[in-house]
């Protein structure tokens, strides 16, 4: 499994999956809140939503 969330300046690398669909892969996403876009983690299966990962104060790159 090739990693979720990779670190575009030091290189620090995640995977992230949702524990109530039994490890399906997060996909990157936007969310509008309040006019401005927010990074996100989204589970395509049940919609689950969390911020996307940050790392070296930004949000890291999704490969997916």
């Amino acid at each position: 499994m090739t990693a979720t969330y990779r670190c575009p300046k030091c290189n620090m690398a995640v995977n992230a999956t949702c524990a109530n669909c039994n490890d399906e892969p997060l996909i990157n996403d936007n969310l509008d809140v309040g006019g401005k876009q927010v990074q996100i983690s989204r589970c395509p299966k049940c919609e689950g939503k969390i911020k996307s990962p940050m790392c070296c104060g930004q949000d890291m790159s999704s490969s997916i």
